[in-house]
């Protein structure tokens, strides 16, 4: 009983996305030359297309697919009420899309400069880059709220960070985990981009997240935020074309106007996300008391 309401609480979504990653996972072990057609190996992209897009659902070994399907489950426990199923599958097929395009180019540019067949022809897949966006979307609406990493207690709008340096530092102790290094990287950037610039927000009708808290230097220590928000700037108006904002309808908002919003909107977003999870740990909480009292009702009849 108890058991069974523990697994209520995570959604249909990541539930069937997490059914997803273990077919494929079963089937690039029974069949391993399904990875030549599933994963990305840019020399043969062209024409296996499809490959952009099912790379990201390929796991090639057991702790990666055990990993990737509860840190889905978790992570989407706390995103999905907030954004909503739709919202949340646009997200996970958006980030999936762009990292295989970033893995792709990146490959290419690297054959063409060390001229090392090994670029074009290693399969690259996982589901940790989606999984590292999922972390900037908890960075971007629960920043200060304290979650449990293993045995240490972190804030949200930190363990991006925290996961990006892990895995550079990883990287250069185990050859086996390089090719896990630039899905991740560009899980944490796309994502970010992605919410920063396009994401369209419900209650105000605009596109992305303006906000000082999630600006790109957020991601660093305060003290190499000086050097970074200038480059940041220049990206900034590579992707925007201008400075200024413009709402739904077309209207250019100005940009002293958003920095006064900035707090606000960082705050709304703070109490959306501490009402979602007082609201699961409180269903959680009435299933534990109902499987009490269900338990004492039928002793006392015995």
């Amino acid at each position: 009983m108890q058991g069974g309401s523990f697994f209520r609480g995570y959604t249909k979504l990541c539930k069937g996305l997490a059914v997803i990653l273990l077919l494929v996972h079963l089937l690039v072990q029974l069949f391993p030359s399904a990875v030549n057609y599933l994963a990305l190996i840019p020399a043969r992209t062209i024409p296996f297309a499809w490959n952009l897009i099912t790379a990201g659902y390929v796991e090639q070994t057991i702790p990666g697919v055990i990993i990737s399907i509860v840190g889905l489950l978790l992570f989407g426990k706390l995103l999905e009420p907030l954004w909503g199923t739709k919202e949340l599958s646009k997200f996970v097929f958006i980030v999936n899309f762009s990292i295989s395009m970033c893995v792709f180019v990146t490959a290419i540019v690297l054959y063409y400069v060390t001229q090392q067949e090994s670029y074009l022809y290693t399969p690259l897949s996982g589901f940790y880059g989606i999984l590292s966006g999922l972390l900037v979307g908890i960075k971007q609406l629960m920043p200060d709220q304290e979650l449990n990493l293993f045995v240490l207690k972190i804030k949200g709008k930190w363990i991006p960070s925290l996961v990006a340096l892990i895995s550079v530092v990883v990287s250069f102790f185990v050859n086996d985990l390089v090719s896990y290094l630039p899905v991740i990287l560009f899980g944490i950037y796309m994502s970010w981009v992605y919410l920063r610039y396009f994401q369209k927000r419900l209650e105000t009708g605009l596109k992305g997240d303006p906000s000082e808290e999630f600006s790109f230097s957020s991601f660093f220590p305060a003290f190499l935020r000086p050097v970074l928000d200038p480059i940041a700037s220049i990206f900034h108006r590579l992707l925007c074309g201008r400075s200024d904002r413009a709402d739904s309808r077309g209207q250019t908002l100005e940009t002293s106007s958003l920095t006064g919003s900035d707090s606000t909107e960082a705050n709304r977003r703070r109490e959306r996300g501490q009402r979602a999870l007082e609201q699961r740990l409180a269903e959680k909480l009435a299933a534990v008391r109902s499987t009490e009292s269900t338990s004492h009702d039928a002793s006392e009849e015995v």
